[in-house]
């Protein structure tokens, strides 16, 4: 049956439904709404890792070809805390730009016929003439607004802030700094994502970011200061600004439900999860994997949307998890900075576990050593983690 779509947001969600609508019946009539300009987008570099690249391949293989071909890659994580450096062997992570990413998948789109219309904006009161409205248009979604009493958006807002930056270092792991001020400690994630360029999200404490004065400094003070923060990490390289110097807290989005009518939610515009699990991107193309799936296989649009929300909200109950686990990780950063450089990165590598924050770091510790070495503690963790998990998200 063909039918007409309208996707309000250009980015990853939006362009990679559209993809897959088209793929799975050419007669859909399917329109892309982005109200900026083509090419032009905030950030620097997304990540994703094996799992996402492997779906890419099974629902198009010839855009997931092309993303594989623009990533970089990275076997291992390197942390250096203080003066001393600690490496550990990890998943095979990937990074792409983000302006690649989005190019990959206009590309795509448009030759599979669908229509994408740059600079046009989509308000809420006059929504186009369509059988589906997804509403891809962010966590400050408008659509999403305009029905605030039906769609009951929540927001938690964390206690860290931080800045999303770019640096021309390229990093050959994923790699984190922590380094010590009289204020308090600073961190950084970095990653590549292209032949010339790294992602680096520096992260700290309210009280230390007014200590050192950045909430006050125009951005150029901003960065020359990081800059010799972190100039371990850097080695003369310098950090590039613009895509978010006001040092905002990062904000959790929850929905009490995705869809209304013809209208549903897709990617941050339904949820959001907190940056330090490189996850924001993955979920929201798991999205559009997702709703696609539900309108191939139920012909009535109402059954289609309860469909994709009651797989989705299932689906994303460990990775919100995680998220919540590692956000705070970080909010308790000195329970865990004090232990030697590679017992802290171990517990690092265990912060999405729901039992860390209860039990003692050195202890934690010790026991997830054994649990390697013995194969009844081993059971018994992979028994009692998920269900945890599942209790402390259900009270959350």
């Amino acid at each position: 049956m063909r039918v007409k779509v309208v996707c309000v947001g250009g980015g990853p969600a939006g362009l990679y439904l559209a993809i897959l609508l088209k793929r799975q019946n050419p007669s859909h009539d399917i329109t892309v709404h982005e109200r900026d300009a083509e090419g032009s987008t905030y950030g620097w570099g997304v990540t994703y890792w094996r799992a996402l690249l492997d779906r890419l391949h099974a629902y198009d293989p010839e855009s997931a070809r092309a993303v594989e071909d623009s990533s970089v890659r990275w076997t291992q994580g390197v942390a250096h805390v203080r003066d001393l450096v600690t490496r550990q062997p990890g998943d095979a992570g990937h990074g792409i730009g983000r302006h690649r990413l989005l190019e990959i998948l206009a590309d795509r789109a448009r030759a599979l016929g669908v229509r994408l219309e740059f600079e046009s904006e989509i308000t809420p009161e006059a929504l186009p003439d369509a059988d589906l409205v997804v509403a891809a248009d962010g966590v400050h979604s408008a659509l999403r607004g305009h029905h605030a009493d039906r769609f009951g958006a929540e927001v938690t807002v964390g206690r860290n802030r931080y800045g999303w930056l770019g640096t021309t270092q390229v990093f050959d792991s994923f790699t984190f700094a922590f380094v010590e001020t009289g204020h308090g400690w600073v961190w950084c994630y970095g990653y590549p994502y292209d032949a010339g360029h790294s992602t680096c999200v520096v992260e700290c404490a309210p009280d230390t970011l007014s200590g050192l004065g950045l909430d006050a400094m125009e951005e150029a003070g901003q960065l020359a200061l990081l800059e010799k923060l972190f100039a371990g990490i850097l080695d003369g390289h310098p950090l590039i600004g613009g895509a978010s110097a006001a040092w905002p807290a990062f904000r959790t989005l929850t929905s009490r439900t995705w869809h209304h009518g013809n209208l549903v939610l897709l990617g941050d515009a339904a949820h959001t999860t907190h940056y330090s699990i490189g996850a924001g991107t993955t979920l929201a193309l798991e999205d559009a994997m997702c709703l696609a799936d539900a309108l191939r296989e139920h012909a009535a649009l109402p059954q289609a949307l309860a469909a994709y929300e009651r797989r989705r909200r299932a689906e994303l109950v460990p990775a919100q998890s995680a998220a919540r686990l590692s956000a705070q990780w970080y909010e308790n950063l000195p329970r865990y900075i004090g232990l030697p450089p590679h017992r802290m990165f171990a517990l690092l590598g265990q912060r999405h576990s729901p039992l860390l924050p209860y039990v003692p770091p050195q202890l934690y510790y010790g026991l997830d050593r054994a649990a390697g070495r013995l194969e009844v503690l081993r059971r018994f963790k992979r028994w009692l983690g998920p269900r945890a998990a599942r209790a402390l998200h259900v009270r959350s």
